[in-house]
């Protein structure tokens, strides 16, 4: 995991309304968590997990002091919850001292502080506790969101406006606001989210009357070309007392919500990190593992640093080999059950009953191939 800082990006001037200091701190997180909808899903690593951007009072008797704490919070807001960043005596006494975790700070914009944190020494602290750690690999969403705007503008947010931009329309800056504070909001869990390209095969498959009436069905079939892990569907009526609805798909399960964008991203990272996160006091268990498709001593390299890089893995080590197959035993906090999701958002290929196995049966025995 890099606990180095993400660059940032060259923006291009808009007309229209002014983005908000918050949409700036996060705006380039934001901007990767947009583009990956682009690339195979799998897991998706979520960059500067352990950097935020918060204010710096210099009238504060602890100007910086204070900063380090408020970035921490942020920081363990996504790493391990909601819960705990607003259980200050819980923070207090496991990082009495904020300062000694921090490996990188530099001013930021209107009087504020960029700071990074050793995200490997957090999670130690984390586990140690017995807290609950989420891994920067992370699964994607795809976010379908219509909005009425009243006055018969009706449209569908899509990952870019770069094709409308020559026509003059007041909803173009809406959505780009609208867009982007939704990506604000999702940076800030360490969720990644991404929005449809809504180019000629979705228009095809999906119009506003489809997300308005809830026809889920065919949004979650025209969402599979993203190969996205999760579908969340959004109904916003801007000018209206009514509350927005949403529509949760994710592992074969609908769930339904009301609520504004911040309550129900907070909903859908909250289930995500009670589904991937992994306890300190979880226990160890040992699953052998067999990967099949190592011909070379890249792809050897490949699997190896891929093992290493799983957040649920304690240690692993070679059992076997035999041919293109390694067979490891490992220590794995979760179990099988979670070392096979976590190999699959990885980008290992899950196959079952390889003859070449001497023990395919074992209920503690993983079967996957590489490919490069």
């Amino acid at each position: 995991m890099s606990n180095g800082e993400t660059p940032l990006f060259k923006s291009r001037k808009i007309s229209g309304p002014r983005i908000s200091r918050q949409s700036f701190v996060y705006a380039s997180m934001a901007l990767l968590l947009s583009v990956w909808l682009l690339l195979p899903a799998h897991a998706v690593e979520v960059p500067a997990l352990y950097s935020a951007e918060v204010p710096l009072d210099e009238d504060s008797d602890s100007p910086r002091e204070d900063a380090y704490k408020a970035a921490l919070i942020e920081v363990l807001v996504r790493v391990s919850g909601s819960a705990l960043s607003a259980n200050e005596a819980a923070i207090d006494e496991m990082f009495p001292v904020p300062a000694a975790y921090v490996t990188q700070f530099r001013p930021g914009t209107e009087d504020t502080l960029w700071v990074t944190f050793d995200g490997e020494a957090v999670e130690r602290v984390l586990r140690g506790a017995g807290q609950t750690v989420w891994g920067s690999d992370r699964p994607l969403t795809l976010v379908w969101l219509a909005v009425d705007w009243g006055q018969g503008e009706r449209e569908i947010v899509a990952a870019s406006d770069s094709d409308r931009l020559a026509q003059p329309s007041r909803s173009i800056d809406r959505n780009l606001l609208l867009r982007q504070r939704v990506l604000d909001i999702a940076a800030e869990r360490g969720l990644p989210l991404a929005f449809p390209l809504l180019d000629t095969i979705d228009i095809q498959g999906v119009t506003f009357s489809d997300i308005w009436g809830g026809f889920d069905e065919r949004i979650v079939d025209a969402s599979k070309r993203y190969d996205a892990n999760s579908v969340l569907i959004g109904r916003i009526r801007p000018s209206s007392s009514q509350q927005d609805r949403w529509t949760y798909v994710f592992g074969g399960e609908t769930r339904t919500w009301t609520g504004s964008a911040e309550a129900v991203i907070g909903q859908v990272a909250d289930l995500l990190a009670a589904e991937f996160a992994v306890g300190g006091d979880a226990p160890l268990e040992r699953v052998a593992l067999s990967v099949a498709g190592i011909r070379t001593v890249d792809a050897y390299g490949a699997v190896q640093k891929l093992l290493a890089g799983v957040n649920l893995i304690e240690a692993f080590r070679i059992e076997k080999v035999a041919g293109d197959i390694v067979t490891y035993q490992v220590d794995v906090r979760g179990g099988a059950t979670r070392l096979r999701r976590a190999l699959r958002f990885a980008g290992l290929l899950e196959q079952e009953g390889d003859p070449r196995i001497a023990d395919p049966t074992s209920p503690s025995a993983l079967e996957f191939f590489y490919s490069p």
